[in-house]
């Protein structure tokens, strides 16, 4: 009697408790040189839990390895070797070198270098071109060497109920503020760490993570490489904000309505005549003398400073803690999905309602339904469907960088902290007489003679009656990888007899009647 096969959620539910991903991504591999084709299932790489409980994990022990190295350096790292350039779409850009302000990339516009009005004087000193902590002696000739670990926090928006983030009274709370504060609080955080650079006597070094508060407000931890007093910090914060000098957005002026897409311009339905551009906006709120900036964004007055000595349980514990959440949207952090709160579901919802609509960027959709046309437009944008996952109900406004890493931090890459992890897993398979799997063996960059890739990657849709087969066998090949890892320490240590010299990637027998 054949074996029924196995149920899916039966499925779903090994393979997450073996660390396997179950969202693969199937591609064909041909050799052009040999014609010979393979199949091939590659991890689905999400960051997200809810989506692949086994990628998730695994980028956020990547994480944890990226922010162990780099927090307590004695030495300084060899940046130079960094090779990947940032771009906007990752979410470990250095924030030192992404742009602090839309306005600051405008020439002619000159309201970005005047601090605003009522706001504290930034404390500065000469910076040192260091970026290790120094160095602190103590009794009995020991020195150490002490770094930081910071919490930073947004204003009040309202009375909340302690525990639960559930505003007490919810006509009362300033949801409209709030979403423009978790829109732009990465580069508030951008802002911040320039503003400490200038402030701390050296070039810091800083490994962050924005998550979100029961209130569903964002908030920031993050790790500093050396030893800062707490009144600088404290004095920075204070000082610290981030002005918006956009066309107005408090009014809408198309809700029954939306501009239409003509002649290379959107246009009022109406009328037909043009909106104004992007740059004839900001041209009037340059002009206008009397003009305040559309939001101004700040930190809350709560800011919390240790100090943690590296190698210690502190240090640890706080790495742990600031890598928490990495692998939760912003409304799974606090949600229960089996036990949903009505009083939660209706606040995250009157967030949404606001962060749905309210510009992100310059070249959001959502500027024609305040009568301006995006920097940059273009047919098909529509009002509330911004493309940005910043909109999403999920993100609620942090649709992008929730991790913020300076290159100098550990000088590697994620790529490079996880060719390591690599490595090590190959010097103990060499140790023990296996030889490791070619990583680079089907590389698309690998070319011919006439400069063409040898490896062509085509996508193989996986249809649902497949998608158990292919996860099985994922589950079949990670346990054999792990056996083989396991024996060859075992080997390695003395534990275990020797094996023949085989290829990693060559099954067992009972591999094989599997």
């Amino acid at each position: 009697m054949a074996t029924p096969p196995l149920r899916d959620h039966v499925v779903r539910l090994v393979a997450s408790l073996e660390g396997v991903c179950v969202r693969p991504v199937v591609r064909r591999v041909t050799d052009r040189v040999t014609g010979e084709s393979v199949v091939r299932a590659l991890d689905c790489g999400t960051t997200l839990e809810s989506k692949c409980h086994a990628c998730a994990a695994k980028a956020r022990r990547l994480r944890i390895t990226q922010c162990t190295e780099g927090w307590h350096l004695t030495r300084e790292p060899e940046v130079g070797k960094m090779t990947e350039p940032p771009t906007e779409d990752r979410d470990d850009v250095p924030s030192d070198v992404a742009d602090a302000d839309d306005d600051a990339t405008q020439a002619r516009r000159v309201r970005s270098t005047r601090r605003l009005d009522g706001m504290p004087q930034l404390p500065q000193q000469p910076v040192q071109d260091r970026t290790v902590g120094a160095v602190f002696a103590a009794g009995e000739g020991k020195e150490y060497r002490p770094s930081m670990f910071v919490t930073l926090t947004l204003g009040s928006y309202g009375r909340v109920y302690p525990g639960r983030g559930v505003p007490v009274r919810p006509e009362r709370y300033d949801y409209r503020r709030a979403a423009l504060d978790a829109l732009h609080f990465p580069r508030l955080m951008d802002r911040w760490f320039q503003n400490l650079r200038r402030c701390a006597g050296y070039r810091v070094q800083y490994f962050g993570a924005i998550e979100a508060q029961k209130r569903l407000a964002p908030h920031f931890h993050v790790a500093l490489r050396g030893a800062i007093p707490r009144a600088t910090l404290k004095a920075v914060t204070r000082a610290t904000y981030l002005a918006l000098w956009w066309p107005q957005m408090d009014t809408p002026v198309y809700v029954e309505r939306t501009p239409v897409w003509d002649d290379g311009a959107y246009r009022d339905p109406d009328t037909g005549y043009p909106l104004p551009s992007w740059d004839q906006a900001l041209a009037d709120v340059d002009d206008d003398q009397a003009a305040q900036p559309a939001h101004v964004v700040t930190f809350g007055r709560q800011v919390d400073v240790k100090g943690i000595l590296g190698g210690s349980k502190d240090s640890a514990r706080a790495v742990r803690y600031l890598t928490k959440y990495l692998t939760k949207s912003i409304t799974d952090t606090y949600a229960d999905e089996d036990d949903p709160d009505p009083a939660y579901e209706a606040h995250i919802d009157r967030l949404h309602d606001q962060i749905r609509w309210l510009p992100c960027t310059p070249e959001c959709a959502n500027w024609l339904r305040y009568g301006t046309q995006p920097n940059n437009p273009g047919p098909g944008l529509v009002p509330g469907h911004c493309a940005s996952k910043a909109h999403d109900r999920e993100h609620l406004g942090l649709g992008g960088r929730r991790v913020l890493v300076s290159r100098g931090w550990s000088g590697k890459t994620l790529s490079q902290h996880k060719a390591d992890r690599r490595a090590v897993v190959e010097q103990v398979l060499s140790a023990a007489g296996i030889q490791p799997d070619d990583a680079n063996r089907m590389a698309a960059d690998t070319l011919t003679e006439d400069g063409k890739p040898r490896f062509v990657w085509v996508e193989v849709p996986v249809t649902q009656g497949d998608w158990a087969r292919v996860v099985m066998d994922s589950m079949r090949e990670h346990d054999r990888r792990r056996d083989q890892y396991e024996r060859a320490k075992a080997i390695v240590a003395g534990t275990d007899p020797p094996v023949d010299n085989l290829s990693a990637n060559q099954h067992s027998s009972s591999d094989d009647a599997a």
